[in-house]
C-alpha cells in the first residue's frame, strides 16, 4: 500500500492544477446541488421490531385519516393570579385569539378548549391545538408570525400565553459563535505546531473544502434519503476534525522528509506513502465503525453513521490527493522560515533511506540514529524510567472518572430538556402544572380486535384493566376505526415522561393487558412518543455490549494486521475501553448530575440521550485508532530498523508525540465548539466526543501506551510464526519504499501506475 500511495502523492504533486481543479469542481457541484434541493423534514425516531413501532404501523394502516404530516402548535393560556381562564373576559380573549388564527394561511384546524374539555380542574390553565397543512420546515415565516402575534394578542389582554408543539421547531444550523471559536483554536494550534502560516492554512483549507463538499451532499440528499439536520451537523463535526488531523499528519511528514534533504516531489510521495498509509487505515477504522451503526436497527442512527462515514471518506481522499497537490503549489514554503534557510544542503547520507543499499541499521533509519530532543522525548524517557507509577496513576485516574458511568440512564430529550428561556419549555411546564406531569407524555393503547369476536367488549375490558393499573392518572374514551376492528385510547401517566416510574408503568400496562389478550383474542399494543422513547432506550442498552464487543474485536483484528503483534492490539483495545468508560462518566456527571452544567450552558439535567453511547463508541473507536496508529507507526518503524524497545518508544514520541498532541487539541476544540448549540443531541455529542478524545490522546496514548510497551519490551512486537505467514503485510510504515522505490520513481500523468526506470521530474 505504501508504494501505491507514494505514486499517488508524486502524481498529485506534479498534476497539482488538475487535482485542484477537480476538487474545486466537486465543491461547486455539491454546493449547487444543495442550493437547488428542497429542505428535508425532521423525522421522529423509529425502532422497527419494537411493540411501539408495530402499534404506530398499525395505526397508519387502520386510521389513515389521522396520519397527518402537518405541524402542530399548542397555545397554552394561563389566567392572571386569582382568576380563572373560564371567566368571561378571559374566555373572550382566548376565543378572539383563536379566531384570529382560524382560517389563516396553512392552518388546517383549531380546537376550542372550552368545547373539547382542555381546561384544568382548577380552571386556571387551558390549551388549544392548532393543526397545519404543512410540516414544520415548510411553514412560512408569515404563518409563524401569525401564531406569535396571536399569542401576543392574548398577552395584551392579561393572559400568560406560551407556545408548544412542532410548529416553531427550526433546524439546527451550524456556524454559531462557539463553532467558530473551535475553528479559530484549531488554526492557532496548527500555526504553533507547524511553525508556518502556509502549512497551517493548507491543513485548514483542505479540511474546510472536504467538509463543504460533505455538507453539500448531505443537504442535497436530505429529501431522497430522509437525512435530518443532525446528520449534517455530525458530518460537519467529524469531517472538520479528522480532515484537519489527516492533513496535519501528512504535512508534518512532508516537512520531515524535506528537512532530511528530499526534493519536494519526493518528499510529497514519501509523506503520502508513509503518513498517508496511516491516514488510510485510521480513516478506514472510523468509516467501518460508523457504517457498523446500521446493525443496531435504528434508521436515524444508520443515517447518522452513513453521513459521518461519508465525511470521513472524503477527508481521507482530500488528504491523499489535494494535500500533496498543494505541496506542489507551495513547495518549501510549507516549511518554517528558519528551516528553509538551513535546507540548502541535503542532509541525507548517500545511499540512505531512499536506495536501501549498504546501510547499517542506523544509516537506514536516521530517525533511530538521531539523539532524542524535545518535550516528547523527555516525556517518553520519564515514562521509561517509571512505567509502573505512570500506568497506575493513569489507569486509576481514568477508572475514577468512569465510576459515574455505572449510574448511566438513557432517554430521549423532549421539550422538558429545552432552555427555560424558550416558549416551548414554558408551555411544557404550564401543561404539567395544570394537567399533571404525565400529560406531556400520554400513552396510546391500540386494541387490534380483528381476531376477536366482539371489538367493544374487548375494548371495554382494556379500559377497565388500564384504570386498575397503579400510576395511570386517567383513561380517555376509545375511538374505533372505520372498519370497527381496531380501537385506540389514551392513558395519561401520573409521572413525567422521562421518569423511571413512567418506564415501570409502561411495563406494568403491557403485563396487565396480557390477560385481556388471552381472554379476548385481541392484540393490545402500547405506543406513543413516551413508549417509543422507552423502547428505543432499552434497545440501545441491549445493543451496547454486543456492539462494543464487535468494535473491540474489529480493533484487535485490524491492529493485528497493521502492527503484526498480538499484545499491541490487546493493549489498544483495553485503552479504548478506558477512554470510553471515562467519557461516559463525564456524560453522566454533566447531563444527569449537573456537574459543570452551568459552565457549559446546559440548563436541564436528565437521562443521557439513548443514541449517544453507541454513537460515541463508534466514533471514538475510530479516533482512538487514529492516535494509536500515528504514534505506534513511528515506534514500529524504528524497531524494525534495529532500535531497542526503549529507543523505539522515544523515537515515536520525538517524531509523532507533538503532532498527535496538536491533532488531539484540534479535535477537542472542534468538538467542544458544538457544545454551544441549542440541540441537546449536539450538546451531548460535543461533550462526549471532546472528553473521549482528551482521555484517549493524553492519558491512554501518551501515558498508558508507552508505560505498557516499556514493561513488555521486545515481547510487545511478538507474533506467532503461523500468524506471520497468514496475515497480509499492509506495510503501513512504508518499509517497501526503502527497498523497492528508487528516488527517481514517478507516476504517469494519465494514471497512477509504475513508470519505466529513469523517468523523473524534479
Amino acid at each position: 500500500m505504501a508504494t501505491f500511495l507514494y505514486r499517488i502523492g508524486r502524481w498529485a504533486f506534479r498534476r497539482r492544477r488538475l487535482v485542484g481543479g477537480l476538487w474545486l469542481g466537486a465543491l461547486v457541484l455539491a454546493l449547487a446541488a444543495a442550493a437547488m434541493a428542497p429542505a428535508g423534514e425532521e423525522e421522529d425516531l423509529s425502532m422497527p421490531g419494537t411493540e411501539s413501532q408495530k402499534a404506530f404501523d398499525l395505526l397508519d394502516e387502520r386510521f389513515p385519516e389521522s396520519n397527518s404530516q402537518g405541524a402542530e402548535a399548542r397555545l397554552v393560556f394561563q389566567a392572571p393570579d386569582g382568576q380563572r381562564v373560564t371567566a368571561r373576559e378571559n374566555k373572550a380573549a382566548v376565543q378572539d385569539t383563536l379566531g384570529s388564527l382560524d382560517g389563516g394561511d396553512q392552518v388546517a384546524s383549531t380546537t376550542d378548549p372550552y368545547e373539547s374539555g382542555a381546561v384544568s380542574e382548577d380552571g386556571t390553565i387551558a390549551y388549544s391545538t392548532i393543526t397545519y397543512t404543512e410540516g414544520a420546515v415548510d411553514l412560512t415565516e408569515s404563518t409563524k408570525s401569525a401564531l406569535e402575534d396571536a399569542a401576543n394578542q392574548a398577552r395584551d389582554a392579561g393572559l400568560t400565553v406560551e407556545i408548544g408543539g412542532s410548529a416553531l421547531d427550526v433546524e439546527e444550523e451550524p456556524g454559531g459563535t462557539t463553532e467558530l471559536i473551535g475553528v479559530a483554536v484549531a488554526a492557532v494550534v496548527l500555526v504553533l505546531a507547524l511553525g508556518s502560516l502556509v502549512a497551517a492554512g493548507l491543513s485548514l483549507l483542505t479540511a474546510l473544502l472536504g467538509v463543504a463538499i460533505a455538507f453539500g451532499l448531505v443537504s442535497a440528499l436530505a429529501v431522497p434519503l430522509g437525512l435530518t439536520s443532525t446528520v449534517a451537523i455530525l458530518a460537519l463535526m467529524l469531517g472538520l476534525a479528522v480532515g484537519i488531523d489527516y492533513a496535519l499528519f501528512i504535512t508534518s511528514r512532508f516537512r520531515d522528509e524535506c528537512a532530511q534533504g528530499s526534493e519536494p516531489e519526493e518528499a510529497a510521495g514519501r509523506a503520502v506513502g508513509t503518513a498517508g498509509s496511516a491516514v488510510v487505515f485510521a480513516g478506514a477504522t472510523v468509516f467501518i465503525a460508523l457504517v457498523g451503526l446500521g446493525v443496531v436497527g435504528i434508521p436515524e442512527l444508520t443515517k447518522m453513521g452513513m453521513g459521518g462515514a461519508g465525511a470521513v471518506a472524503l477527508a481521507v481522499l482530500v488528504a491523499l490527493t489535494l494535500v500533496p497537490a498543494l505541496f506542489g503549489l507551495f513547495g518549501r514554503r510549507v516549511l518554517p522560515r528558519g528551516v528553509r534557510k538551513a535546507a540548502g544542503a541535503p542532509r541525507r547520507d548517500a545511499g540512505n533511506y531512499a536506495t536501501g543499499h549498504g546501510e547499517t541499521a542506523g544509516d537506514r533509519h536516521p530517525i533511530a540514529a538521531k539523539p532524542a530532543k524535545g518535550m516528547g522525548s523527555r516525556w517518553a524517557r520519564f515514562v521509561l524510567r517509571r512505567p509502573v507509577a505512570v500506568l497506575m496513576v493513569a489507569g486509576l485516574g481514568l477508572g475514577a472518572v468512569a465510576v459515574p458511568a455505572l449510574s448511566l440512564e438513557l432517554g430521549l430529550p423532549g421539550d422538558e430538556s429545552k432552555s427555560v428561556e424558550t416558549t416551548q419549555r414554558r408551555a411544557y411546564d404550564l401543561l404539567s402544572e395544570g394537567f399533571g406531569p404525565g400529560f406531556n407524555g400520554p400513552l396510546t393503547v391500540v386494541v387490534d380486535a380483528s381476531k376477536s369476536a366482539d371489538t367493544r367488549a374487548a375494548t371495554n375490558q382494556v379500559v377497565k384493566t388500564l384504570r386498575g393499573v397503579d400510576g395511570v392518572a386517567s383513561v380517555g374514551d376509545p375511538a374505533l376505526s372505520r372498519t370497527k376492528d381496531t380501537a385506540v385510547l389514551t392513558a395519561v401517566p401520573k409521572t413525567a415522561p422521562n421518569s423511571g416510574e413512567t418506564k415501570d408503568l409502561v411495563h406494568a400496562i403491557r403485563g396487565a393487558v396480557s390477560g385481556v389478550e388471552a381472554d379476548t383474542g385481541a392484540g393490545i399494543l402500547v405506543t406513543g412518543t413516551t413508549a417509543m422513547n422507552i423502547d428505543i432506550s432499552e434497545a440501545m442498552s441491549d445493543a451496547l455490549i454486543p456492539y462494543l464487543t464487535v468494535v473491540i474485536g474489529l480493533a484487535v483484528l485490524l491492529l493485528l494486521v497493521v502492527f503484526r503483534s498480538v499484545l499491541v492490539p490487546v493493549k489498544a483495545a483495553l485503552g479504548f475501553l478506558l477512554s470510553v468508560g471515562a467519557a461516559f462518566g463525564v456524560l453522566v456527571a454533566v447531563f444527569q448530575w449537573g456537574w459543570a452544567a452551568d459552565l457549559l450552558g446546559i440548563e436541564q439535567t436528565g437521562p443521557v440521550m439513548s443514541l449517544m453511547p453507541i454513537l460515541i463508541i463508534g466514533i471514538v473507536f475510530g479516533l482512538a485508532m487514529d492516535y494509536e496508529v500515528f504514534l505506534l507507526t513511528r515506534m514500529r518503524e524504528a524497531h524494525v530498523h534495529g532500535a531497542s524497545p526503549g529507543e523505539a518508544i522515544v523515537s515515536g514520541f520525538r517524531h509523532s508525540g507533538r503532532v498527535v498532541a496538536a491533532a488531539a487539541i484540534i479535535m477537542i476544540s472542534v468538538f467542544a465548539g458544538f457544545v454551544g448549540m441549542s440541540s441537546p443531541t449536539i450538546q451531548t455529542m460535543g461533550v462526549g466526543l471532546a472528553a473521549a478524545v482528551l482521555f484517549d490522546a493524553f492519558v491512554v496514548r501518551m501515558a498508558i501506551v508507552p508505560a505498557v510497551l516499556a514493561l513488555l519490551g521486545h515481547r510487545a512486537w511478538w507474533l506467532p510464526r503461523i500468524l506471520d505467514r497468514v496475515l497480509p503485510n499492509v506495510d503501513i510504515e512504508g518499509e517497501a519504499l526503502t527497498r523497492h522505490v528508487p528516488a527517481s520513481a514517478t507516476v504517469p500523468d494519465a494514471a497512477v501506475a509504475p513508470l519505466p526506470a529513469g523517468r523523473h521530474r524534479g
